[in-house]
């Protein structure tokens, strides 16, 4: 039992497409099967231009639901400059004080997304680096003088300060992400590793943190999607369809990391990662309708959390 875990589950693509009362429904079910948070992917322009801006999401999502945190899962800080991204934090922080978890990531699974940002893909790595140690300055509230190959600041400045920071975590599975994690981020989250691969990579976000002096209060997670149904065979059938039209590609490509079947199944599968020192789940459920993915979610969070 994990009294500590939160377990937070992705919004439909199409949660904007509900009517507000709709809107509100969905949010308060969450709410109200006691999950604790919601997080949402980010891609500007991803595939032939579908995306969700994930900070402007979660700005929306702040006011429908005040009893659900909010997690950035994860952001592509590359295709930001700072000053905008540390902007754009700070006020969601500020209209949901406490309550803001931001991710970052490179992403590069479509190099097209980047191109068309006037970002080179191949810069995207040491791009959020810089990007990443600004925005947390700023956010600190620093008055920042910063040159590198991509920005040039002369004393920018994010007010007001906001009074508890923000936590960020990066989310990768390359040495660079957990390099990138220990270095600048207060935790790693995780996708399509194994158990032994997620604990492995947790001790070296540590130590990387460790040889630049740093110590936070670790917030390791995993995100995952998950597949949700009364037998293997219906669950899958969920999940693959899902992700076959988002990704395109095979599913055969995700299915060793993606747990299926009812609740206990999928909560069988997610206690190796508690085990070994997740304190975050982020879950994607793909069922035969909301409702049922809802109440698996809550239920797997009710097997691992107690």
């Amino acid at each position: 039992m994990n009294r500590s875990l939160r377990v937070g589950i992705s919004p439909p693509v199409d949660f904007f497409d509900l009517d507000s009362d709709e809107r509100r429904a969905t949010a308060a079910a969450y709410a109200d099967a006691g999950l604790d948070h919601v997080f949402i992917a980010d891609h500007i322009s991803f595939h032939n231009g579908l995306g969700i801006d994930a900070l402007t999401f979660l700005a929306a999502m702040s006011g429908i639901e005040p009893r659900l945190d909010l997690y950035a899962g994860v952001v592509l800080l590359a295709l930001r400059h700072p000053m905008v991204a540390a902007r754009q934090i700070n006020q969601l922080a500020l209209a949901a004080p406490g309550r803001v978890t931001i991710g970052v990531g490179v992403g590069g699974e479509d190099r097209h997304e980047f191109e068309v940002c006037g970002v080179d893909p191949r810069t995207r790595g040491r791009r959020t680096d810089s990007s990443l140690a600004v925005v947390r300055r700023l956010l600190a509230g620093d008055v920042v003088d910063h040159a590198d190959e991509f920005f040039e600041l002369d004393r920018a400045v994010i007010r007001p300060r906001l009074a508890d920071l923000v936590p960020f975590v990066v989310g990768g599975r390359s040495d660079a992400a957990l390099i990138r994690a220990g270095r600048f981020a207060d935790g790693w989250l995780a996708s399509w590793c194994s158990a032994q691969r997620f604990a492995t990579g947790i001790a070296r976000v540590e130590h990387e943190a460790g040889v630049v002096g740093r110590e936070p209060d670790w917030q390791h997670g995993i995100q995952l999607w998950v597949g949700v149904g009364p037998t293997t065979e219906a669950a899958t059938s969920h999940v693959a369809a899902r992700m076959e039209g988002f990704y395109q590609v095979p599913f055969s490509a995700f299915a060793k990391y993606t747990p299926v079947g009812p609740p206990e199944a999928i909560a069988e599968f997610l206690a190796p990662y508690v085990a070994a020192g997740a304190s975050t789940l982020n879950l994607t459920p793909c069922g035969e309708s909301p409702e049922a993915e809802t109440a698996a979610i809550a239920s797997v969070r009710e097997l691992l959390a107690g």
